[in-house]
């Protein structure tokens, strides 16, 4: 399978811009776009599909806990059906913004936090596999977590990803960050083409942990990131279609 590159974008609310939006868009292959409960308003989502969609980027979902203020990093209890509902919620928001400019949705991608609890927790991650069936489309995973157990086992299509932006530990945990750390781009584009050709990468404690890459994410928030994409871009090149 070709390897794609994912963003997690759209993340302005109001008059509150975040982010490099613009300047990403034309290195990444799909976009998710935030859906309103950790970020991002109508407006902010209707713009960000219209941006993604002159770029030739298929769009997606990225669905969070409702958790504005913490910006949905913040773990929170909920059952498998008020999970499942807060899903769909806000994947059909997103949906029809797609469908007023006639694109359809590809993917469903969990924000922050709840990407975590959906790889750590079966009953998230059945919530999540609700969801997407309801839609029809992909998710987005982390292999040998709970995505792997339960998408696999329901038959549903997920890619696993690697985060060219975010840190793993000794056990292939992402580690996730309130706030990203800068990246330096050379050096993000060696260790994302070493997970993708030796299903590797370098833990914080120095340990090589096994991982498996179907698409690679950056983050529109990530210090930097601006001069990450196009590096990262170029070096993926041979592995995209």
């Amino acid at each position: 399978m070709a390897i794609t590159i994912n963003c997690d974008i759209g993340e302005g609310y109001g008059l509150y811009t975040f982010g490099n939006d613009e300047r990403i868009m034309p290195f990444i292959s799909i976009a998710n776009v935030a859906c309103g409960f950790h970020a991002s308003d109508p407006s902010v989502m209707h713009a960000t599909v219209r941006l993604a969609l002159e770029h030739g980027v298929k769009v997606g979902a990225h669905p969070s806990l409702p958790d504005r203020q913490g910006f949905g990093r913040r773990e929170m209890q909920m059952e498998r059906e008020e999970l499942r509902d807060l899903l769909i919620y806000q994947v059909g928001a997103l949906k029809g913004f797609l469908e007023a400019a006639g694109a359809p949705l590809n993917h469903i991608k969990p924000h922050g936090a709840l990407f975590g609890m959906t790889s750590k927790y079966e009953h998230c991650a059945e919530a999540a596999a609700d969801a997407a069936a309801v839609f029809g489309v992909p998710l987005i995973g982390q292999a040998g977590t709970m995505h792997d157990t339960v998408y696999s086992r329901r038959g549903l299509p997920w890619w696993p990803e690697f985060y060219a932006d975010l840190e793993y530990d000794r056990d292939c945990n992402l580690i996730i960050t309130r706030e990203h750390e800068p990246y330096e781009p050379e050096a993000a584009a060696r260790r994302t083409l070493r997970a993708i050709e030796d299903g590797r990468v370098t833990s914080v404690e120095g340990v090589d942990v096994p991982i498996r890459v179907e698409t690679v994410c950056i983050h529109s928030d990530t210090p930097g990131i601006d001069a990450v994409a196009p590096v990262l871009r170029q070096a993926l090149a041979p592995h995209m279609a």
